[in-house]
């Protein structure tokens, strides 16, 4: 049995909603056909947004979207995608597929589409292929109020009000795609171009994101801090709001043998829980590196992209990035959301890759249909920790499970508790082949009713198009409450969410 102690009496942070965050790029399908399929589309849609998406997201309630890249967002010219759509300017997406893009989803399209999610915003500014004029401008054309040319097209554009802009990242991967820049050299470029990222409404402040590293590059976030980080009373904590953080799990050797998405064997289960580990060790050494320049918290870790990369399905544009989703991916996304609320105190952002038909997609789409990823399914479980405050938690007898030299912990935990003094607790067990009895131990609180619901499944299950869903979440059976003690038993391959 696995005993997980919860001392509810302390707090241990604050769980950002933005920490559920996710990632749309122009990819594959992700925008076109995913969520954006035209005003005139006989698919069911607002505004050209597809309603089955939209609705499906706002169920998970999803709290921030970054937009536009990704890779894209480093060729992106942001005045090719406003205007009459017949007169926007068609390009060759050169990241991704050789496709040519006709920017029909473009600022305004992104604005509408957040207002119908309801949630935040977070634009990728061009660094890599754009000039600080370009940045500057887009700014203003968003989020200026008064009369200048940029705010008067706007209105001619049919946004009488400006938008909110939320977050705003300098850059994208510039280690890599984006300019294959050296840390120094980003970060004088980042000083510079974030200067003109204006705020001109003090009310709504922009957070600055700079690029940070690829994985465990700690030199880069290093020197990017070195050179980017500046304190003086006019800059109470420097030229930056947050840094991002990219990390991918590849089940595979190499980037060029990712390994199937569904055809896998035990082995490759565990490797990839295995990488998928690293997250947490990845997340606190790149912390205490941002502590050493910015002791009183100020500065924000956003993992902006992260998430399973496996080959693509079979028959498919190798460029568009489109793979199945399993019980796997699952595993994967529960671990590291918890992995993700226990470090809350720095990590303030995470946005999977990527919403829709691409990655670690919580959705797929084929024409009119549409199907909700194992992944959506955690994301829903997960939900209550939304903006609650991080209780503490740990496992008193830490278990491992895997094959031979892949071994991982077999359960992550995390807690929190909900303005309304609810308690959301969650589970997962990577064991895909034990069920394991756990015990939630308190130190004062007992609990009064319990809602439990469970995902569980083999570990290559996944969701067809056309057929009923494998994986779907349930009710939860067996639960005891015993005084300050709740037990259940987690089925193999599973994740379990409690609301007490």
């Amino acid at each position: 049995m696995t005993n997980i102690i919860i001392d509810e009496r302390k707090t241990e942070g604050h769980i950002n909603p933005e920490i559920y965050g996710h990632f749309s790029e122009h990819l594959g399908h992700c925008i076109y056909g995913g969520i954006y399929v035209g005003e005139n589309s006989e698919i069911p849609n607002v505004n050209g947004m597809r309603t089955d998406v939209v609705e499906a997201l706002k169920q998970i309630q999803v709290p921030v979207l970054r937009w536009p890249g990704g890779c894209f967002a480093d060729e992106y010219h942001w005045m090719d995608g406003i205007g009459p759509k017949e007169n926007r300017k068609r390009m060759i997406n050169t990241n991704w597929g050789g496709e040519v893009e006709d920017n029909s989803f473009g600022t305004h399209e992104y604005f509408e589409l957040c207002r119908q999610l309801g949630c935040k915003t977070y634009i990728n500014g061009n660094l890599g292929s754009g000039t600080v004029r370009e940045m500057s401008e887009w700014v203003e054309y968003m989020t200026f109020d008064g009369e200048s040319s940029m705010s008067l097209l706007r209105r001619k554009n049919g946004q009488e009000e400006p938008w909110r802009v939320n977050y705003f990242g300098v850059g994208n991967e510039n280690w890599g795609g984006g300019g294959c820049m050296t840390p120094e050299y980003y970060a004088n470029l980042y000083r510079h171009y974030q200067t003109y990222v204006r705020v001109y409404d003090e009310k709504k402040p922009i957070c600055r994101v700079a690029c940070g590293p690829n994985s465990d590059d700690y030199a880069w976030t290093r020197k990017v801090l070195e050179t980017a980080f500046y304190m003086a009373p006019a800059h109470v904590h420097g030229y930056m709001d947050a840094i991002a953080l990219h990390y991918y799990t590849v089940p595979g050797p190499d980037w060029q043998h990712k390994g199937s998405a569904v055809d896998f064997d035990l082995q490759a289960y565990y490797t990839t829980l295995q990488k998928a580990a690293r997250m947490e060790e990845m997340v606190k050494r790149h912390s205490r590196i941002i502590e050493e320049f910015d002791p009183e918290g100020h500065i924000g870790l956003f993992v902006d992209e992260w998430g399973c990369w496996h080959d693509v399905e079979p028959g498919t544009n190798p460029g568009f990035l489109y793979q199945q989703n399993t019980m796997r991916d699952a595993m994967v996304a529960a671990m590291t959301l918890n992995i993700f609320n226990k470090q809350c105190r720095r990590v303030k952002m995470a946005n999977i890759a990527q919403v829709v038909n691409v990655l670690q997609s919580v959705i797929l789409t084929d024409g009119e249909k549409m199907v909700l990823t194992p992944t959506y399914h955690v994301f829903d479980l997960y939900k209550g920790h939304q903006g609650g405050e991080l209780l503490s938690s740990s496992i008193e007898n830490t278990k491992q499970t895997g094959t031979g030299a892949c071994q991982v912990a077999q359960i992550y935990e995390s807690a929190s508790r909900s303005q309304d003094g609810s308690i959301t607790v969650t589970v997962v067990n990577l064991s895909a082949e034990e069920s394991e009895k756990v015990e939630l131990q308190f130190a004062d609180f007992q609990p009064g009713t319990v809602n439990g619901q469970l995902l569980t499944g083999k570990m290559d299950d996944y969701n067809r198009f056309d057929q009923e869903p494998q994986v779907k979440v349930k009710a939860l059976d067996g639960v005891e409450v015993k005084g300050k003690n709740v037990s259940f038993t987690m089925p193999p391959c599973s994740v379990v969410s409690l609301t007490l």
